[in-house]
């Protein structure tokens, strides 16, 4: 029998994104904002913690890199994400490729692109390939589709 444990576990639900993923899509979207920093892993010269609360802030006039925490709180990033998109901001999420989640029909299925990644991302000083698969999700203002 398979241990699932891993991919339930609430050790952590911080996971750093690998610099080259971050640097080949920084390269096409050029990013602003990282809103989910916890002060030493910002991927961006402007950048919001744990303490400025993210989710409390303007995003609109950003284009947004965000690998918000993978826990419970994902579903409040994710329409975060896509209320900044309506407001003006473009943003790319990497999350878990979680399809059977009510955020992912909420909000994931209004985004203008989604791209499934082939294989297990490595995360920052993980040990071994994630335990789950990964999506990069693209916020748009100019496009949003309705699937179904």
């Amino acid at each position: 029998m398979t241990n699932l444990t891993v991919h339930f576990s609430s050790e952590t639900n911080e996971w750093s994104t690998p610099q080259n993923l971050f640097d080949h899509l920084n390269r096409i979207y050029k990013f602003t904002l990282d809103p989910c920093s916890d002060g030493t892993n910002a991927k961006c010269t402007k950048y919001f913690t744990e303490k400025d609360d993210g989710l409390a802030q303007d995003w609109s006039n950003d284009t947004v890199f965000m690998n918000p925490p993978y826990g419970r709180s994902i579903k409040d990033w994710i329409k975060k994400a896509y209320e900044e998109s309506q407001k003006g901001a473009t943003v790319v999420a990497l999350i878990p490729s979680r399809t059977d989640t009510r955020y992912w029909h909420d909000y994931c299925m209004k985004s203008a692109k989604i791209t499934l990644i082939k294989g297990r991302v490595k995360f920052v000083d993980g040990n071994a390939p994630a335990p789950f698969p990964s999506a990069l999700i693209e916020f748009n203002p100019h496009t949003h589709t309705h699937r179904y």
